[in-house]
């Protein structure tokens, strides 16, 4: 019977991908980034499950492709929109293999290598002791930031299985380099796609809002300062509930303060000691502590707070009164019982 390889397998899981994106959401960068990953599948299939020699030299070329997608990807969807000309730039990686393919093609392998680990410690080093990725949803706290980390352990890992291979082949044991070619490509291809597709990978479609001025220049700040605008955002949060909006993010909350994110973010960090996407979680919890008390349901009280999933609304939750929301409400309910019968006695 006809057997559908795991790399054509994957490549029909990655166009998938791509055109639900494309259809649903848009985000040409992350529908680019699925369907080269799709490719580079296809190409496996094509010259290792079915010797297609002829297609082997765009091996290095498309999976070159790849990293500096991530990349742009990566920036696109949590930091902030590159520019074209600095997405152009990154033209380099692939352009560079496929001048080394066609000159000097016994460095081709190395250059591969240095590509993926080169983006995927570029993109560890982007993530590590940030606090507030600003074009993330608020609500996701911390799940883009360890979604990218994984991604970016992924390309390492990519560069680590081309190492192996090279070892497989030197070692004569070319029969081992397919089954890593074909395996290894197939579960981080995968992994790259999965999980770049996931939501909360990625912040909302930027909108511009009505009352949006250019954020002021950033000036020294003192302690007093911080406070203040700590206060600031208190107040318009107060007067303007923004933070029950599920797609909110640093950026779109800055602009509406009329600060720069940096600013605000240092700001929100230094009086609380929490980053923006925890401080605004907890008002929204407050608000979702307040809807259970006067007899909404859980599910309705945590979408009518600003969550999406239930997994953020219920770890926020317990982080924030330690208790689980379910508990919350049969305490809630139990006083509710109590307080007619006191009256009656």
């Amino acid at each position: 019977m006809p057997m559908l390889p795991l790399p054509a397998f994957v490549a029909l899981v990655l166009g998938y991908l791509a055109i639900r994106t494309l259809l649903s959401e848009g985000r040409p960068l992350l529908v680019a980034f699925l369907m080269t990953c799709a490719l580079q599948s296809l190409l496996v299939t094509a010259v290792v499950g079915y010797q297609t020699a002829w297609l082997r030299p765009a091996l290095p070329v498309v999976a070159t492709v790849i990293p500096p997608l991530a990349w742009i990807t990566f920036q696109g969807a949590l930091v902030s929109r590159l520019p074209v000309r600095a997405m152009a730039l990154h033209g380099a990686a692939p352009a560079f293999t496929l001048f080394c393919r066609i000159f000097a093609p016994e460095t081709t392998d190395v250059v591969v290598l240095l590509v993926f680990a080169g983006y995927g410690v570029a993109i560890l080093i982007r993530l590590h002791g940030t606090a507030d990725m600003p074009l993330a949803r608020l609500e996701a706290g911390r799940v883009p930031a360890a979604i990218w980390q994984v991604l970016g352990w992924a390309l390492i890992a990519s560069a680590i299985s081309d190492v192996l291979i090279a070892v497989a082949f030197a070692s004569g044991h070319a029969g081992w380099a397919g089954w890593l070619i074909t395996i290894s490509s197939s579960l981080i291809l995968l992994a790259l796609g999965m999980l770049s597709g996931s939501p909360a990978a990625s912040g909302p479609q930027e909108e511009e809002d009505e009352d949006d001025q250019p954020a002021a220049a950033p000036i020294p700040q003192t302690s007093q300062e911080d406070v203040d605008i700590l206060a600031r955002l208190e107040a318009f949060l107060s007067r303007e509930p923004l933070h029950l909006e599920p797609n909110l993010t640093l950026t779109r909350l800055a602009r509406r303060l009329h600060l720069p994110e940096k600013r605000l973010s240092a700001a929100v960090n230094r009086t609380t000691g929490a980053n923006v996407s925890r401080y605004i979680n907890g008002w929204r919890i407050r608000h979702a502590c307040g809807l259970i008390e006067n007899g909404q349901s859980v599910t309705e009280a945590m979408l009518d707070s600003g969550f999406n999933t239930k997994s953020n609304f219920n770890r926020e939750f317990l982080r924030e009164t330690g208790v689980a929301p379910s508990t919350w409400r049969e305490k809630a309910q139990a006083l509710t019982n109590v307080t007619p019968l006191a009256k009656a006695t």
